[in-house]
């Protein structure tokens, strides 16, 4: 308006008065297409829910100054143009998409139906590599840390654990990346990472952390860690995991098979089933099945005849010898520095070198009188499973693996799921997929998809409100495939993956489209209502609305560079898939949109009578 030669006054109530009720309509689609993420369930929306918070707090709040601040400061600041074109920079940029955009409209709008070909043939395209990418639901850590896990044989002692700890740390010593390493020998380290928590103690296992130089890339982190894991991989008597940080919600491990069953014999026979289709793929390793290896337990069957003949209680028996092997805690006491302490009694450890020693135990009747051990009860060993598992009151035993670098969850089950259900499985036994299968199904599934059903007809019911058609909303939601197909093929350029934060990427993308196209709709309503045709109405409004069009995605682009160019893989796929879908909506979508606005012009009447 300035530049048609109207005062400060008169273009400030003018264009305010033009897109006030557009740009409220964009703001409420912003919001809408957030609020999906606002309610995801469980960790994951614990861990992202401050980011659609924050934008759509964000949006509202820029609406508020759009439609007060800042058309009282442009009252006040702007300055009448002189020149119809404005200055140097505008006037020449102005020029040059007024020239490409000329060559080019003409030729669409003669050839409408050609032009929504093309769009439609893109847009599958746009799907087709959507489902190409694989899904993550959340990236490894850029933290320049990391675990090494070393398990050794049941029943190992703590300077065994010790021992191999030590040629670890040797191991440590050689890279000069490594700052410093921190071990501890029969437990794990203390909480040092939002989603890994300490480990029990056992006397045969203990862990490394390894912190690297602040400095240090993602990319060298993963190299060291691929060199360790290949110096350990053979590492004889014990079994030592070099494991990278994971962002997001916590996980036992990528790929987790759960095989439900009651007979522990055919659980083992299907595990092992099961371990080795996980072994044939080449993205996996570090497989790991509970039940590969037993333990020794002492097996005490108490004669419930003699026991009662002879005045004897079961639970003594059990005190007695729990007492012999482990000892008994019987009671505590402060020290000097107040520190509590437990009093533990047991029986010297040489009495006991073999299963007969528990034989010659004694153990008081109700009367106070000894009976030997022996007497009532049969002490044998057994084997038996290092883990019984239970869900639902149903017994299952795990098989878990960790994926390689750059190899995706999804990806391997995809080839995994068929041969498992290859497997023939007696009656009663089944498998159930966990591990990131069953994060991404908490997170993405359930109450979310009843959220994102609500929000879409809220979604549309907004457009309807703002168009009073269902022309305008098709018009409208046309070019998201064309910002998808951007977002889309700079994500597999770059190398990332399909995750949660890309899919906000893609629905903020989805917002800024919605919102660039309605207010050209819009505009071109306006038009048409002063009395143009319709191919007036879409030149004009296409040339008007080019230019900040242009202005504002280069500027989003600027501003999303740094965060692109970031080596923080959680946070630069949203900020890729914005570039991405922002050069290619601004480009496609002033083309496409002014052509489904000719094939199906909106009914004005209902605007005309507002």
């Amino acid at each position: 308006w300035l530049r048609e030669g109207h005062s400060r006054m008169d273009a400030i109530l003018k264009g305010t008065q033009q897109i006030g009720i557009a740009v409220v309509g964009c703001t409420a689609t912003l919001v809408i297409a957030f609020l999906p993420l606002a309610f995801l369930p469980d960790m994951a929306g614990e861990f992202i829910r401050s980011l659609p918070m924050a934008v759509m707090t964000s949006v509202l709040a820029s609406m508020i100054v759009a439609l007060t601040l800042v058309p009282f400061l442009g009252s006040r600041m702007l300055k009448t143009h002189t020149h119809g074109e404005g200055n140097f920079f505008l006037k020449h940029l102005q020029r040059f998409l007024t020239w490409s955009y000329a060559r080019v409209m003409p030729l669409a709008l003669k050839w409408p139906k050609t032009t929504i070909g093309i769009s439609l043939a893109l847009s599958g395209l746009a799907f087709f590599l959507f489902t190409q990418t694989g899904f993550k639901l959340f990236p490894t850590s850029e933290k320049p840390m990391f675990l090494i896990n070393i398990k050794l044989p049941l029943q190992a002692d703590i300077p065994e654990s010790d021992r191999v700890t030590r040629l670890v740390e040797g191991e440590l010593k050689k890279h000069k990346e490594i700052v410093y390493y921190t071990s501890n020998v029969g437990k794990g380290n203390p909480q040092i990472y939002y989603n890994v928590h300490q480990q029990d103690v056992k006397p045969d296992f203990a862990q490394v952390f390894v912190q690297l130089d602040e400095e240090a890339s993602p990319k060298s982190k993963t190299d060291l860690i691929k060199q360790l894991r290949k110096k350990f991989n053979d590492f004889p008597y014990a079994r030592i995991e070099v494991k990278d940080f994971e962002q997001g919600t916590p996980i036992e491990a990528n790929i987790v098979v759960r095989v439900f069953g009651e007979d522990q014999d055919t659980l083992r026979k299907l595990s092992f089933k099961v371990e080795e289709i996980l072994k044939k793929n080449p993205g996996t390793f570090y497989i790991n099945n509970e039940l590969n290896t037993y333990k020794s337990d002492v097996k005490i069957k108490i004669d419930k005849e003699k026991a009662r003949t002879l005045g004897v209680l079961t639970s003594d028996v059990d005190k007695v010898v729990r007492m012999a092997v482990a000892g008994l805690t019987v009671g505590d006491y402060i020290d000097d520095r107040g520190d509590s302490r437990n009093v533990v009694i047991t029986l010297p450890r040489n009495k006991f070198s073999n299963l007969d020693a528990l034989k010659d135990l004694y153990v008081n009747n109700i009367q106070g009188a000894p009976v030997l051990v022996n007497q009532i009860a049969t002490i044998s060993f057994e084997t038996s499973p290092t883990a019984i598992n239970h869900f639902n009151k149903s017994r299952f035993v795990k098989v878990t693996s960790l994926t390689k670098e750059h190899v995706l969850a999804n990806d391997i089950l995809k080839e995994v799921v068929p041969e498992l259900n290859k497997l023939k499985m007696p009656p009663g036994y089944y498998y159930k997929l966990s591990g990131e299968a069953e994060s991404e199904g908490d997170a993405l599934g359930g109450n979310f998809l009843s959220v994102i059903i609500l929000s879409t007809f809220l979604f549309v019911g907004v457009l309807l409100l703002q168009f009073k058609t269902f022309k305008g909303i098709i018009i409208v939601l046309s070019i998201i495939p064309l910002g998808i197909l951007g977002g889309v093929v700079l994500l597999l350029f770059t190398g990332n993956p399909m995750s949660l934060v890309s899919i906000i990427g893609f629905i903020g993308l989805s917002g800024i489209q919605v919102k660039n196209s309605l207010l050209l709709v819009d505009f071109t309503n306006h038009l048409r209502a002063e009395g143009h045709s319709i191919d007036e109405a879409i030149t004009m409004a296409g040339e008007t609305r080019f230019l900040p069009v242009v202005l504002t995605s280069i500027t989003a682009i600027c501003g999303l560079l740094p965060i692109a160019l970031n080596p923080n893989p959680l946070i630069a796929p949203l900020a890729i898939v914005l570039i991405g879908g922002l050069i290619s909506s601004t480009i496609l979508s002033r083309i496409v949109t002014p052509v489904m606005y000719k094939l199906i012009p909106p009914n004005l009447e209902s605007n005309e009578e507002q």
